[in-house]
């Protein structure tokens, strides 16, 4: 029935966002079908007999017989006329008309900035003498150890309590 339903949107000529937005469907639902992950449901195949009077409903379940029905014949029947039977309302695209195009203005130029190209100077190294200085030593003076019993001893730099 995907393959019907694809020869449907060809014939019709509508992608199948158009498609789905035609028989108030989600495009999800569509592409589902059309990718074979879902087959068509009994509410889709209502929708496209509702929608789409001319469709053959033995043609569209069973693939039997002509797309249309024998009062439509079997010439393709455009989206217009479709959408005139149907709904009584004019095709949106007849409307339209061919717009003469758009003349884009040529963009301006701006003055042209000359960039010098660098000059690749070689210049000697620089040779300097590191000294590193050396920190004077440091030596503890007082170590201080708390106890979880709130107490504390303080020792000197002999290693005498105070």
């Amino acid at each position: 029935m995907k393959d019907r339903i694809k020869l449907i949107m060809e014939n019709e000529q509508l992608t199948p966002s158009a498609f789905a937005d035609r028989l108030q469907l989600g495009r999800a639902v569509v592409s589902h079908i059309l990718n074979g992950r879902n087959n068509p449901s009994l509410d889709v195949v209502t929708r496209i007999l509702s929608k789409l009077e001319y469709i053959n409903p033995d043609w569209l379940i069973s693939g039997n017989g002509d797309m249309y029905k024998p009062e439509y014949g079997n010439k393709t029947i455009n989206t217009s006329q479709a959408t005139t039977t149907t709904q009584n309302q004019p095709d949106l695209f007849s409307q339209n008309y061919i717009s003469p195009p758009i003349i884009q203005q040529e963009p301006e130029y701006r003055k042209e900035i000359i960039v010098e190209q660098p000059q690749n100077i070689i210049e000697q190294p620089v040779k300097k003498e590191v000294i590193y200085q050396k920190l004077p030593e440091r030596k503890i003076s007082k170590i201080i150890i708390y106890y979880t019993d709130n107490t504390f001893e303080t020792f000197d730099a002999e290693n005498k309590p105070l």
